[in-house]
């Protein structure tokens, strides 16, 4: 057997060089290659492999991170190479990051193990927002790690202290940041008592899957990150992205759902005194836009004539007629209204607010309105407008006023043996205090994509998108050289690299990295030590 196939099987004994069922392929220009269909199944505490990116975008609504990639300043090589993949609503966070504005990044950590590699993904995402301008938060999830993962408070101390070093190491700074322990956050637990009036066990078990044997702590930890996401906002407002992998996206979802729970005020369109879902206001729209053809004054159509509209030649070709029973309810809802206008308005509902607010909020729209016992309908503002208003009314009155938190989505990394890496599975992964030679064997040790000979590597070209090693290089390795992660690419796809040379290279940087990344953790034990967090929990159990 040739050097260069001994290196291409890996430490493990692997011969096929690669990939089980859950291996996501990284193309060169970071799309999602496979043709695995299985279902995806995101578990925030389950296991962390996704076998089809695009069924992220098709079966929960998560976008795409190219949409917007060309509208971020200075993008960090993460988003360049499609490691970012997804996002939700991240367009607010980076026209405020763009336009100097405020905004906040967090994410947390729970820390059963040590740091590795794939952790760093988070870091580099949290250090790029605040370099680029965002408040950023870092928190240690140790009230999460006691109840679901049964750590004593002995071993999250031990560990939080090494992921909180990492982050410090990689360039976090604290004197503009926050890092912090749920455990201690008497804010952050404060805030999770509030949310969690506004959740109940059926959605927690919807969602999550707890059931009558899960523990209270377990479920009141998921509220506490809840509060966590929406900490940043605590202040005041603003756009917060929280960078995850995707089996967090049930997290990010409640938070959402949570955050607009919390709001006094909520805004919708409308075009009569009645209230209307969204199919409703389709139909609705499309009715007020036709109006030439059926009203007696088109500039004051009547609801009785759009009805009958409705009934007859509209509702025949109307977009909406598809949707199951939009029509007939909102034929039923205008004929009900009578000779009421059929006009468009924005409608400003109040949801939580309490007397005071709602007068504060009457008082505050200008314009003509009508005033109702539980909402008010605005003729001369549009929906954005609104909502800016209603907002700054409620932080005015005492409340929150929270945006829907944003969040990006990173792909997990493939473990060195193949298939997904593990913190249990030690050759899986490179921790951050792997000593640099254990960090050097276990590269030299990994599986690859390469072919089964030399001369076939050279013939065929290697397969870089099933490759541990060459996404060593497009993660980690390659740094922000763009250039030298696709001369990677390029060579080995050309049969011009081949896997013995290529984890060689791959494993000197590794060294080389670990050993700067430890001389730095070292350099930043008095910057930890004298940031405001609490390192040694008094907690007992």
């Amino acid at each position: 057997m040739s050097e260069d196939e001994r290196s291409r099987r890996g430490g493990d004994g692997l011969t096929d060089g690669g990939a089980p069922s859950d291996h996501v392929e990284l193309a060169a220009d970071g799309g999602v290659e496979t043709d695995d269909v299985d279902d995806v199944v995101l578990d925030p505490w389950g296991a962390a492999s996704v076998s089809d990116y695009r069924k992220l975008f098709e079966e929960f609504g998560i976008e795409e991170f190219d949409d917007v990639l060309a509208d971020v300043p200075n993008p960090h090589y993460l988003m360049r190479r499609g490691v970012i993949f997804g996002q939700r609503e991240y367009r607010p966070v980076m026209d405020a990051l763009r336009e100097g504005e405020e905004a906040a990044v967090l994410s947390g950590f729970m820390p059963t193990g040590d740091p590795h590699i794939g952790h760093k993904l988070v870091f580099d995402e949290i250090i790029w927002h605040q370099e680029q301008g965002a408040d950023a938060f870092g928190l240690i999830a140790d009230l999460e790690a006691h109840a679901a993962r049964d750590l004593s408070w002995d071993e999250i101390d031990e560990h939080a202290r090494d992921y909180l070093l990492s982050l410090l190491a990689l360039g976090f700074d604290p004197d503009e940041g926050e890092l912090y322990r749920q455990s201690t956050n008497r804010a952050v637990q404060d805030l999770a008592f509030e949310l969690g009036i506004e959740a109940n066990f059926s959605e927690l078990g919807s969602i999550y899957g707890f059931d009558g044997e899960t523990d209270v702590s377990h479920m009141q930890s998921v509220v506490t990150q809840m509060a966590d996401i929406l900490y940043p906002q605590l202040d005041g407002p603003k756009p917060t992205v929280i960078p995850v992998g995707p089996d967090q996206d049930p997290h990010v979802r409640l938070a959402r759902d949570l955050a607009s729970r919390m709001r006094y005020f909520g805004v919708t369109e409308a075009y009569a005194s009645f209230e209307a879902d969204d199919a409703e206001l389709v139909v609705l729209s499309q009715a007020y836009d036709a109006r030439e053809e059926y009203a007696e004054d088109p500039d004051q159509p009547r609801c009785t004539e759009a009805a009958e509209w409705l009934r007859n030649e509209g509702g025949d070709r109307l977009d909406a007629s598809e949707t199951e029973g939009a029509l007939e309810r909102a034929a039923d809802s205008l004929e009900n209204a009578g000779m009421e206008p059929l006009r468009p308005r924005t409608r400003i509902v109040n949801r939580r607010g309490d007397d005071e607010a709602f007068e504060a909020l009457i008082d505050a729209v200008d314009g003509e309105k009508r005033v109702f016992e539980e909402h008010i309908d605005a003729f001369d503002l549009n929906l954005e407008t609104a909502e800016e208003l209603a907002r700054e009314v409620e932080v005015d009155q005492g409340g929150y006023g929270f945006l829907a938190p944003s969040s990006i989505y990173h792909r997990f990394m493939t473990g060195l043996t193949g298939g997904k890496m593990s913190s249990s599975i030690p050759a899986s992964h490179i921790s951050l205090l792997d000593d640099p030679e254990d960090g050097y064997d276990k590269v030299k040790a990994a599986t690859t994509g390469g072919r089964e000979t030399a001369e076939l590597q050279r013939e065929l070209g290697g397969e870089a998108d099933e490759c541990p090693v060459y996404e060593l290089y497009a993660y980690l390795l390659a740094g922000d050289d763009d250039e030298f992660a696709t001369r990677v690419y390029e060579e080995c796809v050309g049969g011009e690299r081949l896997c013995g040379g290529c984890k060689e290279q791959a494993a000197e940087l590794m060294k080389e990295f670990l050993a700067e990344h430890q001389e730095k953790r070292a350099e930043v034990e008095e910057l930890l030590d004298a940031a405001d967090i609490e390192l040694e929990s008094p907690r007992r159990g």
